[in-house]
């Protein structure tokens, strides 16, 4: 079974600017780095040439990564979501049951979009899984390293 990426639009054009980057402009100044380290004589014990073939092996499998991404991309129409459901592209906020605290709005996104900093859940994370489909007052529970936690959807915004 083929991995789906489920994304936006602008995540998935995002992707192929940083691909065409990659093979374009970074693959050349990679290409250069190996040419010059070459320059500096014995191979064997020339750490520059070592750096830049390293560079190179990142670069490739980047690149290889991105193709896969982008081969396997479905961009997901926020437009056409069930308003009333936690799905892709919703703000979500939550109460956690077991401290009765309301926490921060959650955004939930493809897992190519994840940021746990800016607050945007992968729809595959076990708390974006336990949130999908669900309604407003819908309680779930959400196994963590440290146990069951039990969260309440609060509300749910485009």
């Amino acid at each position: 079974m083929v991995k789906e990426f489920k994304m936006s639009q602008e995540r998935y054009e995002e992707l192929k600017r940083e691909l065409d980057y990659s093979k374009t402009t970074r693959a050349d100044e990679i290409a250069e780095l190996i040419k010059e380290a070459r320059g500096f004589g014995d191979l064997s014990e020339n750490s520059e040439y070592d750096e830049a073939k390293n560079e190179q092996g990142k670069l490739y499998s980047r690149i290889a990564e991105l193709e896969e991404i982008l081969l396997h991309a479905v961009i997901v129409d926020e437009s056409e979501a069930d308003l009333d459901k936690v799905s892709i592209g919703c703000m979500v906020t939550v109460t956690n049951l077991d401290t009765g605290k309301l926490l921060p709005v959650y955004k939930v996104v493809g897992s190519q979009e994840a940021d746990v900093m800016a607050r945007a859940i992968s729809e595959d994370s076990p708390f974006g899984k336990a949130l999908m489909g669900r309604k407003v007052g819908d309680e779930v529970n959400v196994d963590a390293p440290r146990g069951v936690i039990r969260y309440r959807v609060e509300k749910i915004e485009r």
